[in-house]
C-alpha cells in the first residue's frame, strides 16, 4: 500500500513559479514510477509529467515542456514538480500518481493517487 500526499499548491501570478511535492509512504517508493496529472473545472484529468523509478526517464505533455521539471528524491520518498513561467491555463488541481509501470502512467492510468493540491494562476 502506498499513500501519496501532495503539497505546495497556491495562488500565483502569471509568470510566477511554484514547486509541488508529493510525499509517499512505504518502503518501496524507489520501485514505483511517479507521475503528475491535473484537472481543471469541467475538464478531463490530463497527464502532465512522469518519471521512472530511478529518475532516469522523464516525460512531459507538450504544453509544459521547457517550463515544468519533474524530479524525485528516493531517499526522501518524494517526487517534485517545479513549475516555472506559469500561465492561467495551468490552473487546476494537481494530482500525484504512482504505478509499478512507467508505461501505465504514460497511458493515463495508475494504481495509487493522492488527493490533489490546487494551483491557481491569475492573469
Amino acid at each position: 500500500q502506498v499513500q501519496l500526499v501532495e503539497s505546495g499548491g497556491g495562488l500565483v501570478q502569471a509568470g510566477g513559479s511554484l514547486r509541488l511535492a508529493c510525499a509517499a509512504s512505504g518502503r518501496t517508493f524507489s520501485s514505483y514510477a511517479m507521475g503528475w496529472f491535473r484537472q481543471a473545472p469541467g475538464k478531463a484529468r490530463e497527464f502532465v509529467a512522469a518519471i521512472g523509478n530511478n529518475g532516469g526517464a522523464q516525460h512531459y505533455v507538450a504544453s509544459v515542456k521547457g517550463r515544468f521539471t519533474i524530479s524525485r528524491d528516493n531517499a526522501k520518498n518524494t517526487v517534485y514538480l517545479q513549475m516555472n513561467s506559469l500561465k492561467p491555463e495551468d490552473t487546476a488541481t494537481y494530482y500525484c500518481a504512482a504505478d509499478s509501470s512507467l508505461a501505465t502512467i504514460l497511458n493515463g492510468r495508475y494504481y495509487y493517487w493522492g488527493q490533489g493540491t490546487q494551483v491557481t494562476v491569475s492573469s
